[in-house]
């Protein structure tokens, strides 16, 4: 499956950057940033700003398996990295 990545930086309300990509089945940068805020409001981070300033295309790559059922399943993935709650 080729998807779509979305690097997303953020800003929490503490001022550390919080870095994550957003996998998509197809680029369409309104479903990352819908997606993006759905998750961070899943991690209690639902008054973090982000825009197409902080979430934008990176590049498209084939997804490992586990990725893609994630999307086939959700829509979506999140790939966390700096500073978020499981990557800190």
């Amino acid at each position: 499956m080729k998807i779509s990545v979305y690097d997303t930086y953020v800003k929490k309300n503490d001022g550390q950057l919080m870095h994550f990509d957003v996998f998509l089945p197809k680029q369409d940068l309104e479903l990352a940033l819908t997606y993006a805020r759905k998750w961070l409001n899943e991690i209690g981070l639902e008054d973090v700003t982000i825009t197409a300033e902080e979430c934008r295309f990176c590049h498209q790559e084939i997804a490992n398996p586990m990725v893609a059922s994630a999307i086939q399943e959700q829509g979506y993935y999140i790939y966390e990295m700096e500073g978020c709650p499981q990557a800190s």
